[in-house]
């Protein structure tokens, strides 16, 4: 076992990447609240937005152009899916929802392979201006991108939370959660509601895919699948607390940071959010049955 002292930069990586995944899972939890919708090409939406923003780099135009454009090419990509899917997907079940959304994750990861090849090529990377300063912590040296990383989790769940709880629009959201049928009879337009869940979603995507690109790797397989991580947390709040998925998504990044250092265990690290995930549901099952259980008796 390594000293604690080598634990201890991963604790603020894995903390930044949390946040990532934080703000990652709210998106997912709002669109599926709204939609019924579980976005599983959001990684993908968020990998080729990096990858166009390191093209336009490249290209000689300033950085803040291309972040500009990963945004809003994930914004538009997934507002696109979801007015034109999102009609023949409502009244269909949960599981050719999320089948749907897989195919757009293959369509754009093979579009990804085929502009920007990994076979052979250069290296690609996305630093922000934030990666150069920074301050130290207990000897810990902490950058601007690894504290903007956990503060966009923290400000993206509260600020989603109040804007469900004391807007029109976030009522609606929620209204429909809960019925989707009966709330368009009350006269909400449920198409702009929608379509608003979808921006947001994408316009998270983006986000998340320039902050990843950064902090982990401008690989399109990586960013692709690092949604793995986010679905784990939506999954152990069941879809439906933002609060529970940040907590969620917190615990996995650091819990997956922290691992790295233990060599006999680095490569099994990925496996990270799939366990905990596990070990989250069976807890929640055991107490279901305990507690029917017990209305029964």
């Amino acid at each position: 076992m390594p000293p604690w002292s080598d634990f201890e930069p991963f604790i603020v990586s894995g903390l930044a990447l949390g946040g990532v995944y934080a703000l990652s899972g709210v998106g997912l939890v709002v669109l599926y609240r709204a939609t019924g919708v579980l976005y599983l090409a959001f990684g993908a939406v968020g990998a080729m937005g990096a990858l166009i923003a390191w093209s336009v780099q490249q290209a000689g135009a300033p950085g803040w152009v291309g972040w500009v454009t990963c945004v809003v090419f994930a914004a538009v990509v997934t507002l696109g899916y979801g007015l034109l899917f999102g009609p023949p997907l409502a009244g269909r079940d949960p599981l050719v929802k999320a089948v749907a959304t897989l195919g757009l994750t293959l369509v754009l990861y093979g579009v990804m392979d085929l502009l920007w090849t990994t076979s052979g090529g250069e290296a690609r990377s996305i630093t922000l201006p934030t990666d150069n300063g920074g301050f130290t912590v207990a000897s810990i040296q902490v950058d601007w991108t690894q504290v903007i990383g956990l503060a966009a989790g923290v400000v993206i769940t509260v600020a989603t939370g109040a804007f469900l709880r004391y807007t029109k629009l976030g009522t609606a959201m929620r209204a429909m959660a809960n019925d989707r049928e009966i709330t368009a009879t009350l006269g909400v337009p449920v198409r702009k509601v929608e379509a608003a869940a979808w921006l947001g979603c994408g316009v998270l995507a983006g986000v998340a895919g320039i902050l990843l690109a950064d902090l982990v790797a401008l690989d399109a397989t990586t960013l692709t699948f690092l949604v793995v991580s986010s679905l784990a947390a939506v999954l152990i709040a069941r879809l439906r607390s933002i609060a529970v998925t940040f907590a969620a998504a917190i615990v996995i990044g650091v819990v997956h940071d922290l691992i790295t250092p233990i060599t006999s265990l680095t490569n099994y690290r990925d496996m990270t959010p799939f366990v905990l995930a596990a070990i989250a549901l069976l807890v929640v099952s055991r107490r279901q049955v305990i507690s029917r259980s017990r209305e029964e008796a």
